[in-house]
């Protein structure tokens, strides 16, 4: 493997000197379609109406027949990553539904033909949409029939409380952890990333807003578009209040493929994946940058390496 490690200070990060930190480091590092479709479009103001929720602490999900995960973190989508999730899939046998909803362009059938033509290309056996922001017709087994046929899901970028506000604690997101216990693949970009860790980052800038995900991945929370919008500050945040977890900064056009039994890792995709993983004293982060082709699991990451000697004391700054 060829991984490059640094540590930094919890305490003491500044937006614009975090931002030029992490520029240096990274200088160092080297058929046809069916779709299900209900409820009323979604708009930002409804969102924002919401329940406030509470930031939950990680549930272990047991996943005994093993699954994948496949955790874009935005951006076009290379074409590498899309075949490597339909091969996990099944290849010319897969039976795939996409998961348009963390868009508001989910409600208009212009864009749920684009996203159709986006996967026929694929050479799969069959492609299925499936769409509501109804949470009555999400607990409607009738509507989930294609998750418990399906080999693999696939959930698109937007707004991650599209997808929490309509699925979560609902028969849709049983049947997608279903999915993942009889050996399916899950994957997802941007907010479809950053749904599948039980803390799962909804918004913020330098300080992120923490709600309840789909807790598909135990032990770890995901945040995207990781290097491209520097948000190596907002992700060290939330692991100051879950010093249990790691953090894995996926950037954009790269993918984390994690088994979800024996949360191997790796990384395929055009940049980088940042673990973050603090110490046991909850008082610095060691980052750890995996490259494509590079593979590790959590518990490896959990060990602390005696090259990664402590190289910036931001607390100072």
């Amino acid at each position: 493997m060829s991984q490059r490690s640094l540590r930094m200070n919890v305490t003491g990060l500044m937006p614009r000197t975090s931002s030029l930190i992490l520029g240096a480091v990274l200088a160092t590092a080297g058929l046809g379609g069916f779709f299900v479709y209900g409820g009323k479009p979604a708009t930002r103001a409804a969102v924002a109406q919401r329940p406030e929720t509470k930031p939950a602490a990680v549930q272990v999900v047991q996943h005994p027949s093993g699954g994948k995960l496949v955790i874009c973190g935005g951006g076009k989508l290379p074409q590498q990553i899309r075949d490597q999730f339909c091969s996990l899939a099944g290849g010319s046998k897969a039976r795939i539904v996409v998961i348009p909803t963390a868009t508001a362009r989910a409600d208009h059938i212009e864009y749920l033909n684009h996203v159709l033509d986006d996967w026929r290309a694929c050479g799969v056996g069959s492609i299925r949409l499936l769409h509501t922001r109804s949470r009555e017709e999400a607990n409607d087994p009738a509507f989930v029939k294609p998750l418990a046929e399906a080999t693999g899901v696939w959930l698109t970028g937007g707004d991650q409380t599209f997808l929490t506000q309509a699925y979560l604690d609902t028969l849709v997101e049983q049947q997608l952890k279903a999915l993942l216990s009889r050996g399916g693949v899950i994957g997802g970009t941007s907010a479809g990333a950053a749904v599948m860790s039980g803390v799962m980052i909804a918004g913020g800038q330098t300080k992120a807003d923490v709600s309840q995900g789909f807790d598909f991945i135990s032990g770890a929370v995901i945040d995207q578009h990781f290097l491209k919008r520097n948000r190596v500050e907002r992700l060290v945040g939330v692991l100051s209040s879950h010093p249990n977890l790691v953090g894995l900064g996926i950037d954009e056009q790269t993918a984390l493929v994690v088994d979800v039994r024996e949360h191997h890792l790796s990384v395929i995709g055009d940049s980088y994946v940042v673990a973050c993983v603090p110490d046991s004293q909850n008082r610095s982060v060691r980052l750890k940058f995996l490259k494509s082709g590079d593979q590790t699991d959590l518990a490896d990451l959990k060990i602390p390496e005696a090259a990664a000697t402590p190289v910036l004391g931001l607390g100072s700054l």
